[in-house]
Protein backbone atom coordinates (compact mmCIF):
# COMPACT_ATOMS: atom_id res chain seq x y z
CA UNK A 1 0.00 0.00 0.00
CA UNK A 2 1.38 3.60 -1.10
CA UNK A 3 0.66 6.59 1.13
CA UNK A 4 0.67 10.25 -0.68
CA UNK A 5 3.60 12.51 -0.25
CA UNK A 6 2.14 15.62 -1.00
CA UNK A 7 5.42 17.38 0.26
CA UNK A 8 8.67 15.75 1.28
CA UNK A 9 8.72 16.11 4.89
CA UNK A 10 6.09 13.74 4.82
CA UNK A 11 8.85 10.90 4.23
CA UNK A 12 10.37 12.09 7.69
CA UNK A 13 6.87 10.87 9.73
CA UNK A 14 6.11 7.52 7.61
CA UNK A 15 7.59 5.36 5.31
CA UNK A 16 5.10 5.62 1.97
CA UNK A 17 5.42 1.96 1.90
CA UNK A 18 4.63 1.90 5.17
CA UNK A 19 2.04 -1.26 5.81
CA UNK A 20 -1.24 -1.22 7.61
CA UNK A 21 -2.35 -4.01 9.41
CA UNK A 22 -6.04 -5.42 10.35
CA UNK A 23 -5.52 -6.37 14.11
CA UNK A 24 -9.41 -6.29 14.14
CA UNK A 25 -12.34 -6.82 11.86
CA UNK A 26 -16.15 -8.17 11.74
CA UNK A 27 -17.29 -5.02 14.36
CA UNK A 28 -20.37 -2.48 13.17
CA UNK A 29 -18.30 1.21 13.93
CA UNK A 30 -15.65 1.73 15.32
CA UNK A 31 -14.19 4.78 17.13
CA UNK A 32 -12.45 6.24 20.51
CA UNK A 33 -8.88 4.30 20.13
CA UNK A 34 -6.61 5.06 23.60
CA UNK A 35 -3.42 2.97 24.58
CA UNK A 36 -2.99 2.19 27.91
CA UNK A 37 0.46 3.42 28.74
CA UNK A 38 1.30 0.71 31.49
CA UNK A 39 -0.43 -2.25 30.64
CA UNK A 40 -0.05 -1.95 27.20
CA UNK A 41 -3.01 -2.50 25.23
CA UNK A 42 -5.43 -0.93 22.98
CA UNK A 43 -9.26 -0.31 23.86
CA UNK A 44 -11.88 0.86 21.32
CA UNK A 45 -15.80 1.18 20.84
CA UNK A 46 -17.74 -0.36 18.94
CA UNK A 47 -20.42 2.36 19.02
CA UNK A 48 -23.80 1.01 17.22
CA UNK A 49 -23.03 -2.69 18.63
CA UNK A 50 -22.94 -0.45 21.93
CA UNK A 51 -19.66 -2.74 23.51
CA UNK A 52 -16.24 -1.56 24.28
CA UNK A 53 -13.77 -3.69 23.18
CA UNK A 54 -10.22 -4.48 24.08
CA UNK A 55 -7.20 -5.11 21.61
CA UNK A 56 -3.70 -6.81 22.91
CA UNK A 57 -1.35 -9.77 21.91
CA UNK A 58 -4.28 -12.42 22.82
CA UNK A 59 -6.56 -10.75 20.30
CA UNK A 60 -9.57 -9.10 20.82
CA UNK A 61 -12.25 -9.18 23.68
CA UNK A 62 -15.42 -7.30 24.79
CA UNK A 63 -14.59 -5.58 28.21
CA UNK A 64 -17.96 -3.64 28.80
CA UNK A 65 -21.64 -4.02 27.02
CA UNK A 66 -23.70 -2.04 27.42
CA UNK A 67 -21.10 0.53 26.89
CA UNK A 68 -23.97 3.70 26.77
CA UNK A 69 -22.56 3.48 22.60
CA UNK A 70 -19.31 5.12 23.66
CA UNK A 71 -17.88 7.14 21.26
CA UNK A 72 -14.03 9.27 22.32
CA UNK A 73 -12.43 7.61 25.30
CA UNK A 74 -8.75 9.15 26.79
CA UNK A 75 -7.22 9.03 29.78
CA UNK A 76 -6.55 11.41 32.66
CA UNK A 77 -3.32 11.68 34.38
CA UNK A 78 -4.35 9.19 37.20
CA UNK A 79 -5.25 7.06 34.29
CA UNK A 80 -9.17 7.32 35.13
CA UNK A 81 -11.21 6.23 31.16
CA UNK A 82 -12.98 9.37 30.39
CA UNK A 83 -15.31 8.76 27.75
CA UNK A 84 -18.19 10.68 25.34
CA UNK A 85 -21.19 8.17 25.92
CA UNK A 86 -23.84 9.31 23.48
CA UNK A 87 -26.86 7.50 24.82
CA UNK A 88 -26.43 9.36 28.24
CA UNK A 89 -25.46 12.57 26.76
CA UNK A 90 -22.63 12.38 29.32
CA UNK A 91 -19.10 12.83 29.48
CA UNK A 92 -18.20 9.66 32.24
CA UNK A 93 -15.43 8.96 34.05
CA UNK A 94 -14.32 5.17 34.83
CA UNK A 95 -12.38 4.40 38.16
CA UNK A 96 -9.93 1.57 37.95
CA UNK A 97 -11.84 -0.08 39.84
CA UNK A 98 -14.85 -0.11 37.80
CA UNK A 99 -16.76 3.01 39.74
CA UNK A 100 -18.77 5.37 36.98
CA UNK A 101 -18.96 8.97 37.87
CA UNK A 102 -20.45 11.47 36.02
CA UNK A 103 -18.57 14.50 34.61
CA UNK A 104 -21.06 16.73 32.33
CA UNK A 105 -24.47 16.28 31.23
CA UNK A 106 -26.54 19.45 31.16
CA UNK A 107 -25.46 22.99 29.73
CA UNK A 108 -27.95 26.13 30.84
CA UNK A 109 -30.27 23.23 32.24
CA UNK A 110 -30.19 21.14 29.36
CA UNK A 111 -29.27 17.83 28.32
CA UNK A 112 -25.90 18.07 25.89
CA UNK A 113 -26.36 16.79 22.54
CA UNK A 114 -24.41 13.69 22.57
CA UNK A 115 -20.84 14.27 23.85
CA UNK A 116 -18.31 13.06 20.75
CA UNK A 117 -14.69 13.64 21.34
CA UNK A 118 -12.25 14.74 23.86
CA UNK A 119 -8.95 15.50 25.23
CA UNK A 120 -7.33 16.42 28.61
CA UNK A 121 -4.97 19.53 29.17
CA UNK A 122 -2.02 19.18 31.77
CA UNK A 123 -4.01 21.16 34.38
CA UNK A 124 -6.07 18.39 34.48
CA UNK A 125 -9.29 19.80 32.18
CA UNK A 126 -11.21 18.51 29.86
CA UNK A 127 -12.10 19.59 26.19
CA UNK A 128 -15.45 18.07 24.53
CA UNK A 129 -16.78 18.91 21.09
CA UNK A 130 -21.04 18.32 21.33
CA UNK A 131 -22.93 17.52 18.00
CA UNK A 132 -25.64 15.94 17.77
CA UNK A 133 -24.81 12.44 16.15
CA UNK A 134 -25.44 10.53 19.70
CA UNK A 135 -29.23 11.20 18.97
CA UNK A 136 -29.42 9.45 15.55
CA UNK A 137 -30.32 6.00 14.39
CA UNK A 138 -27.87 3.68 14.94
CA UNK A 139 -25.06 6.03 16.12
CA UNK A 140 -26.76 6.61 19.42
CA UNK A 141 -30.53 6.96 20.92
CA UNK A 142 -33.00 8.74 18.47
CA UNK A 143 -34.51 11.50 20.50
CA UNK A 144 -35.24 15.54 20.29
CA UNK A 145 -32.48 17.55 20.79
CA UNK A 146 -32.80 20.31 23.75
CA UNK A 147 -29.91 22.73 22.66
CA UNK A 148 -30.30 24.47 19.26
CA UNK A 149 -26.45 24.38 18.96
CA UNK A 150 -23.42 22.81 18.95
CA UNK A 151 -20.46 23.04 20.77
CA UNK A 152 -17.31 23.04 22.34
CA UNK A 153 -17.01 22.93 26.10
CA UNK A 154 -14.40 22.34 29.11
CA UNK A 155 -14.60 20.50 32.11
CA UNK A 156 -12.47 22.55 35.13
CA UNK A 157 -9.80 20.25 36.77
CA UNK A 158 -11.38 17.86 39.14
CA UNK A 159 -14.81 18.93 38.16
CA UNK A 160 -17.57 16.72 38.75
CA UNK A 161 -21.32 18.02 38.71
CA UNK A 162 -20.62 21.56 37.80
CA UNK A 163 -21.88 22.72 34.32
CA UNK A 164 -19.48 22.62 31.91
CA UNK A 165 -18.19 26.33 30.12
CA UNK A 166 -19.27 27.03 26.36
CA UNK A 167 -15.87 27.82 24.89
CA UNK A 168 -17.16 28.97 21.05
CA UNK A 169 -19.88 31.17 19.58
CA UNK A 170 -23.11 29.04 19.87
CA UNK A 171 -22.79 29.08 16.28
CA UNK A 172 -19.78 28.63 14.92
CA UNK A 173 -19.64 25.08 14.27
CA UNK A 174 -22.52 22.77 12.31
CA UNK A 175 -20.78 19.67 13.70
CA UNK A 176 -17.79 20.08 16.31
CA UNK A 177 -15.75 16.59 16.07
CA UNK A 178 -12.03 15.97 16.49
CA UNK A 179 -10.02 18.43 18.65
CA UNK A 180 -6.28 18.28 20.35
CA UNK A 181 -3.61 20.30 21.53
CA UNK A 182 -0.59 21.64 20.60
CA UNK A 183 3.02 19.64 21.77
CA UNK A 184 3.10 23.44 24.27
CA UNK A 185 -0.94 22.83 24.92
CA UNK A 186 -0.73 26.89 23.34
CA UNK A 187 -2.95 25.82 20.85
CA UNK A 188 -6.27 23.65 20.59
CA UNK A 189 -7.34 22.01 16.81
CA UNK A 190 -11.26 21.86 16.37
CA UNK A 191 -12.68 19.69 13.18
CA UNK A 192 -16.09 20.16 11.92
CA UNK A 193 -17.20 17.64 10.22
CA UNK A 194 -19.75 19.23 7.76
CA UNK A 195 -17.93 22.37 7.24
CA UNK A 196 -15.09 19.81 6.17
CA UNK A 197 -12.51 22.42 8.22
CA UNK A 198 -10.27 22.52 10.85
CA UNK A 199 -9.99 25.66 13.16
CA UNK A 200 -7.83 26.77 15.43
CA UNK A 201 -7.63 28.37 18.97
CA UNK A 202 -4.84 30.28 20.57
CA UNK A 203 -5.47 28.70 24.92
CA UNK A 204 -5.83 31.83 27.40
CA UNK A 205 -4.56 31.72 30.92
CA UNK A 206 -8.43 30.72 32.30
CA UNK A 207 -8.54 27.75 29.60
CA UNK A 208 -11.02 29.53 27.29
CA UNK A 209 -10.29 30.12 23.73
CA UNK A 210 -9.66 33.24 21.43
CA UNK A 211 -8.42 34.25 18.35
CA UNK A 212 -10.42 31.02 16.30
CA UNK A 213 -9.26 31.15 12.83
CA UNK A 214 -9.27 28.49 9.74
CA UNK A 215 -6.39 26.14 10.24
CA UNK A 216 -7.49 24.03 7.07
CA UNK A 217 -9.99 23.90 4.58
CA UNK A 218 -11.44 21.68 2.03
CA UNK A 219 -11.46 18.19 3.83
CA UNK A 220 -13.53 16.28 1.02
CA UNK A 221 -13.39 14.73 -1.86
CA UNK A 222 -15.84 13.47 -4.14
CA UNK A 223 -14.04 10.05 -5.43
CA UNK A 224 -13.33 8.39 -1.51
CA UNK A 225 -15.21 8.36 1.51
CA UNK A 226 -14.42 9.81 4.29
CA UNK A 227 -14.47 12.80 6.37
CA UNK A 228 -12.93 14.77 9.32
CA UNK A 229 -13.50 13.31 12.23
CA UNK A 230 -10.66 12.22 14.70
CA UNK A 231 -7.79 14.49 15.19
CA UNK A 232 -4.70 14.18 17.13
CA UNK A 233 -1.28 16.08 17.10
CA UNK A 234 1.90 14.38 16.92
CA UNK A 235 5.42 15.52 19.01
CA UNK A 236 6.48 17.62 15.86
CA UNK A 237 3.11 19.58 15.75
CA UNK A 238 2.04 18.11 13.14
CA UNK A 239 -1.96 17.49 12.66
CA UNK A 240 -3.19 14.12 11.81
CA UNK A 241 -6.65 14.42 10.73
CA UNK A 242 -9.45 11.33 9.41
CA UNK A 243 -10.26 12.83 5.65
CA UNK A 244 -11.22 10.99 2.74
CA UNK A 245 -9.07 7.65 1.67
CA UNK A 246 -7.43 7.83 5.41
CA UNK A 247 -5.28 10.26 7.22
CA UNK A 248 -4.86 13.42 6.14
CA UNK A 249 -1.41 15.03 7.72
CA UNK A 250 -0.83 18.85 8.03
CA UNK A 251 2.25 20.73 9.62
CA UNK A 252 1.86 23.55 11.86
CA UNK A 253 1.46 26.03 9.26
CA UNK A 254 -1.57 24.32 8.21
CA UNK A 255 -0.08 22.93 4.46
CA UNK A 256 -0.89 19.30 3.53
CA UNK A 257 1.99 17.47 3.97
CA UNK A 258 0.51 14.13 2.79
CA UNK A 259 -2.10 11.17 3.21
CA UNK A 260 -2.09 8.06 4.80
CA UNK A 261 -4.16 5.12 2.98
CA UNK A 262 -6.29 3.41 4.90
CA UNK A 263 -8.88 -0.12 3.39
CA UNK A 264 -11.51 1.60 5.11
CA UNK A 265 -13.37 5.12 5.74
CA UNK A 266 -11.57 6.28 9.41
CA UNK A 267 -13.28 7.51 12.09
CA UNK A 268 -10.39 7.94 14.78
CA UNK A 269 -6.87 7.46 15.68
CA UNK A 270 -4.36 7.62 18.21
CA UNK A 271 -0.60 6.23 19.39
CA UNK A 272 0.19 3.44 20.86
CA UNK A 273 2.71 0.32 21.14
CA UNK A 274 5.87 0.24 23.26
CA UNK A 275 7.52 2.76 21.59
CA UNK A 276 4.29 5.19 20.92
CA UNK A 277 5.03 4.04 17.01
CA UNK A 278 2.31 3.02 15.85
CA UNK A 279 -0.62 4.47 14.72
CA UNK A 280 -3.73 2.70 15.18
CA UNK A 281 -6.96 3.27 13.55
CA UNK A 282 -10.24 2.67 13.86
CA UNK A 283 -12.28 2.48 10.45
CA UNK A 284 -15.88 1.35 10.08
CA UNK A 285 -15.72 -2.59 10.54
CA UNK A 286 -12.01 -3.13 11.89
CA UNK A 287 -9.06 -1.45 13.49
CA UNK A 288 -5.81 -0.92 11.70
CA UNK A 289 -2.32 -0.31 12.75
CA UNK A 290 0.85 1.19 10.91
CA UNK A 291 4.29 1.93 12.18
CA UNK A 292 5.60 5.94 11.87
CA UNK A 293 8.51 7.37 12.97
CA UNK A 294 7.26 10.36 14.87
CA UNK A 295 5.47 9.99 18.27
CA UNK A 296 2.33 11.60 20.24
CA UNK A 297 2.11 14.84 21.67
CA UNK A 298 3.00 14.14 25.33
CA UNK A 299 -0.29 13.76 27.07
CA UNK A 300 -0.99 13.48 30.17
CA UNK A 301 -1.47 9.79 30.67
CA UNK A 302 1.41 9.18 29.01
CA UNK A 303 3.06 10.07 31.69
CA UNK A 304 1.78 7.80 34.29
CA UNK A 305 4.71 5.58 35.71
CA UNK A 306 4.09 1.97 36.47
CA UNK A 307 3.27 0.86 39.89
CA UNK A 308 6.33 -0.26 40.50
CA UNK A 309 8.49 3.28 39.77
CA UNK A 310 6.05 4.83 42.94
CA UNK A 311 8.40 6.25 44.72
CA UNK A 312 11.29 8.58 44.00
CA UNK A 313 14.19 6.33 45.29
CA UNK A 314 12.35 3.55 43.55
CA UNK A 315 12.49 5.56 40.26
CA UNK A 316 15.85 6.45 40.40
CA UNK A 317 17.23 2.99 41.05
CA UNK A 318 14.95 1.34 38.41
CA UNK A 319 15.49 3.73 35.87
CA UNK A 320 18.85 5.34 35.93
CA UNK A 321 22.06 3.52 35.18
CA UNK A 322 23.81 1.33 38.24
CA UNK A 323 27.04 3.64 39.38
CA UNK A 324 30.65 1.76 39.71
CA UNK A 325 33.50 3.04 41.02
CA UNK A 326 35.47 4.05 37.97
CA UNK A 327 32.78 5.24 36.29
CA UNK A 328 32.19 3.48 33.18
CA UNK A 329 29.00 2.03 34.67
CA UNK A 330 27.86 -1.38 36.22
CA UNK A 331 24.83 -3.56 35.17
CA UNK A 332 22.22 -1.68 34.65
CA UNK A 333 17.90 -2.25 34.32
CA UNK A 334 16.55 -0.38 31.56
CA UNK A 335 15.25 3.06 30.56
CA UNK A 336 11.92 3.96 30.13
CA UNK A 337 12.25 6.23 26.55
CA UNK A 338 8.75 8.16 27.88
CA UNK A 339 10.82 9.44 30.64
CA UNK A 340 13.85 10.50 29.61
CA UNK A 341 15.56 13.40 27.49
CA UNK A 342 19.10 13.51 26.17
CA UNK A 343 20.88 17.01 26.61
CA UNK A 344 23.45 18.09 24.27
CA UNK A 345 25.79 20.81 25.82
CA UNK A 346 28.29 22.89 24.45
CA UNK A 347 29.62 20.85 21.60
CA UNK A 348 30.60 24.16 19.58
CA UNK A 349 33.54 24.73 17.45
CA UNK A 350 34.72 26.92 19.73
CA UNK A 351 34.75 24.77 22.54
CA UNK A 352 36.66 21.48 21.37
CA UNK A 353 37.59 21.52 17.99
CA UNK A 354 40.91 22.63 16.84
CA UNK A 355 41.24 26.16 15.28
CA UNK A 356 38.45 27.23 17.64
CA UNK A 357 38.70 29.87 20.14
CA UNK A 358 39.72 27.87 23.69
CA UNK A 359 41.84 25.02 21.54
CA UNK A 360 45.14 25.98 23.62
CA UNK A 361 43.45 24.57 26.33
CA UNK A 362 43.62 21.23 25.63
CA UNK A 363 40.02 20.91 25.04
CA UNK A 364 40.34 19.51 21.49
CA UNK A 365 42.88 16.77 22.44
CA UNK A 366 40.66 15.76 25.39
CA UNK A 367 37.49 15.35 23.17
CA UNK A 368 38.85 12.90 21.14
CA UNK A 369 40.39 11.19 23.99
CA UNK A 370 36.79 10.21 25.29
CA UNK A 371 35.36 9.84 21.75
CA UNK A 372 32.93 12.15 22.94
CA UNK A 373 31.61 12.99 19.70
CA UNK A 374 30.55 10.15 18.24
CA UNK A 375 29.58 8.86 21.54
CA UNK A 376 27.34 11.60 21.89
CA UNK A 377 26.11 11.01 18.08
CA UNK A 378 25.50 7.33 18.87
CA UNK A 379 23.04 8.62 21.49
CA UNK A 380 21.63 10.98 19.65
CA UNK A 381 20.72 8.47 16.68
CA UNK A 382 19.24 6.23 19.09
CA UNK A 383 16.96 8.83 21.29
CA UNK A 384 15.98 9.90 17.69
CA UNK A 385 14.55 6.22 16.88
CA UNK A 386 12.75 5.23 20.14
CA UNK A 387 11.08 9.16 20.49
CA UNK A 388 13.21 10.57 23.29
CA UNK A 389 13.78 14.26 22.81
CA UNK A 390 17.54 15.34 22.17
CA UNK A 391 17.89 18.75 23.18
CA UNK A 392 20.82 21.16 22.30
CA UNK A 393 22.59 23.55 24.73
CA UNK A 394 24.58 25.99 22.39
CA UNK A 395 26.41 29.05 24.39
CA UNK A 396 26.18 32.48 22.13
CA UNK A 397 26.66 35.35 22.23
CA UNK A 398 26.07 38.87 20.46
CA UNK A 399 29.02 40.53 18.90
CA UNK A 400 31.27 41.72 21.70
CA UNK A 401 29.82 39.89 23.94
CA UNK A 402 26.79 42.37 24.65
CA UNK A 403 24.91 41.04 27.66
CA UNK A 404 26.68 39.11 28.86
CA UNK A 405 27.99 39.59 32.44
CA UNK A 406 31.28 39.58 33.06
CA UNK A 407 31.76 38.63 36.70
CA UNK A 408 34.06 35.13 36.19
CA UNK A 409 37.07 34.48 34.55
CA UNK A 410 35.13 31.65 32.45
CA UNK A 411 32.91 34.82 30.69
CA UNK A 412 35.86 37.21 30.60
CA UNK A 413 37.72 34.99 28.55
CA UNK A 414 34.42 34.24 26.37
CA UNK A 415 35.06 38.34 25.15
CA UNK A 416 38.69 38.33 25.45
CA UNK A 417 38.54 35.58 22.76
CA UNK A 418 36.03 36.75 20.87
CA UNK A 419 34.06 33.06 21.23
CA UNK A 420 30.63 31.77 20.81
CA UNK A 421 29.69 34.61 18.84
CA UNK A 422 25.98 33.56 17.07
CA UNK A 423 26.17 32.97 13.94
CA UNK A 424 30.01 32.47 13.54
CA UNK A 425 32.03 29.02 13.11
CA UNK A 426 32.71 29.03 16.50
CA UNK A 427 29.59 28.89 17.50
CA UNK A 428 28.04 26.52 15.21
CA UNK A 429 27.85 22.49 16.66
CA UNK A 430 30.66 20.68 15.57
CA UNK A 431 30.06 18.00 12.96
CA UNK A 432 28.16 15.08 13.73
CA UNK A 433 26.06 16.80 16.37
CA UNK A 434 24.04 19.31 14.18
CA UNK A 435 20.39 19.83 15.37
CA UNK A 436 18.13 17.64 13.05
CA UNK A 437 14.52 17.84 12.32
CA UNK A 438 12.74 17.69 15.86
CA UNK A 439 15.21 18.30 17.74
CA UNK A 440 15.19 21.61 20.65
CA UNK A 441 17.55 24.06 20.63
CA UNK A 442 18.73 26.00 23.86
CA UNK A 443 20.41 28.98 23.73
CA UNK A 444 22.31 30.36 27.18
CA UNK A 445 24.88 32.48 28.41
CA UNK A 446 25.94 30.47 31.51
CA UNK A 447 27.55 27.54 32.50
CA UNK A 448 24.51 26.01 33.67
CA UNK A 449 21.76 24.75 31.11
CA UNK A 450 19.03 25.46 33.29
CA UNK A 451 19.85 29.32 34.19
CA UNK A 452 18.20 31.99 32.02
CA UNK A 453 16.90 28.80 29.33
CA UNK A 454 13.88 27.09 28.33
CA UNK A 455 15.31 24.08 29.44
CA UNK A 456 12.58 23.35 31.97
CA UNK A 457 9.60 24.35 29.80
CA UNK A 458 10.86 22.10 26.99
CA UNK A 459 10.90 19.50 29.80
CA UNK A 460 8.01 19.74 31.45
CA UNK A 461 6.01 20.04 28.29
CA UNK A 462 7.78 16.41 27.00
CA UNK A 463 6.72 15.09 30.28
CA UNK A 464 10.79 14.08 30.80
CA UNK A 465 12.09 13.46 34.20
CA UNK A 466 15.55 11.80 33.31
CA UNK A 467 18.04 13.80 31.34
CA UNK A 468 21.03 12.05 29.64
CA UNK A 469 23.48 14.50 29.73
CA UNK A 470 26.67 15.09 27.67
CA UNK A 471 28.69 17.35 26.45
CA UNK A 472 31.40 20.02 27.12
CA UNK A 473 33.26 20.76 29.33
CA UNK A 474 32.77 18.17 32.41
CA UNK A 475 33.78 20.12 35.53
CA UNK A 476 31.89 23.12 34.44
CA UNK A 477 28.98 22.98 32.16
CA UNK A 478 28.20 19.66 33.10
CA UNK A 479 28.36 19.66 36.48
CA UNK A 480 26.33 22.47 36.94
CA UNK A 481 23.83 21.84 35.17
CA UNK A 482 23.85 18.10 37.10
CA UNK A 483 24.17 19.91 40.18
CA UNK A 484 20.86 22.14 39.53
CA UNK A 485 19.16 19.25 37.97
CA UNK A 486 19.21 16.83 41.02
CA UNK A 487 18.18 20.09 43.41
CA UNK A 488 15.07 20.49 40.64
CA UNK A 489 14.11 16.96 41.04
CA UNK A 490 15.21 15.86 38.50
CA UNK A 491 17.61 12.54 37.79
CA UNK A 492 20.77 12.95 35.86
CA UNK A 493 22.30 10.09 33.81
CA UNK A 494 26.16 11.28 32.79
CA UNK A 495 28.00 8.89 30.65
CA UNK A 496 31.17 9.86 31.33
CA UNK A 497 32.48 9.01 27.97
CA UNK A 498 30.27 11.57 26.46
CA UNK A 499 31.55 14.51 28.01
CA UNK A 500 35.27 15.82 27.78
CA UNK A 501 36.82 19.11 29.24
CA UNK A 502 40.99 20.73 29.19
CA UNK A 503 42.26 17.62 30.27
CA UNK A 504 41.87 13.96 32.08
CA UNK A 505 42.55 15.06 35.60
CA UNK A 506 40.13 17.80 35.52
CA UNK A 507 37.64 15.50 33.92
CA UNK A 508 38.04 12.62 36.63
CA UNK A 509 37.89 15.19 39.65
CA UNK A 510 34.42 16.27 38.78
CA UNK A 511 33.46 12.26 37.33
CA UNK A 512 34.95 10.81 40.91
CA UNK A 513 34.07 13.55 43.43
CA UNK A 514 30.95 15.70 42.62
CA UNK A 515 29.27 13.76 39.80
CA UNK A 516 29.09 10.38 41.94
CA UNK A 517 26.61 13.08 44.71
CA UNK A 518 24.17 14.38 42.25
CA UNK A 519 24.41 11.75 39.22
CA UNK A 520 24.23 8.02 38.52
CA UNK A 521 27.82 7.73 37.02
CA UNK A 522 28.15 5.30 33.74
CA UNK A 523 28.55 4.77 30.19
CA UNK A 524 27.82 5.52 26.84
CA UNK A 525 27.46 1.63 25.99
CA UNK A 526 25.45 1.13 29.45
CA UNK A 527 23.07 3.91 28.65
CA UNK A 528 22.33 2.19 25.53
CA UNK A 529 21.69 -0.96 26.78
CA UNK A 530 19.33 0.51 29.27
CA UNK A 531 17.40 2.32 25.97
CA UNK A 532 17.36 -1.39 24.31
CA UNK A 533 20.25 -0.92 21.98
Amino acid sequence: MAHEAVRPEFRRLIDEHAPVRQVGTGFTFTEGPIWHPTDGYLLFSDMPGDVRRRWDRAGVREVLRPSNKANGMTYDGELNLVVCEHATSCVARFRPDGTREVLASHYEGRELNSPNDLCVRSDGSIYFSDPWYGRMPRYGVERPRQLGFQGVYRIAPGGRDAEPRLLVDRYLFSMPNGLCFSPDEKLLYVNDTEQANIRVFDVAPDGGLANGRIFASGIKDSLKPGVPDGMKCDAEGNVWVTAPGGLWVYDRAGHLLGKVDIPEPPANLHWGGADWRTVFVCATTSVYAVDVKVGPRNEPFMRVRPASSATAANSAATQAPARDGGGTGGGTGPLDPARCALVIQDMQNDVVMENGAFASSGSPQHCREQNAIENIRRLAERCRAIGVPVIHVWFEVAPGAKGLTLNAPLFEGVLDSNAMVKGTWGAQPVPGLEAQPGDHVVSKMRMSAWEGTNLETILKAEGRDIIIETGAWTNMSIEHTARTGADKGYIMVIPEDGCSTMNADWHRASIDYAMRNVAAVTSTDEVLRALGA
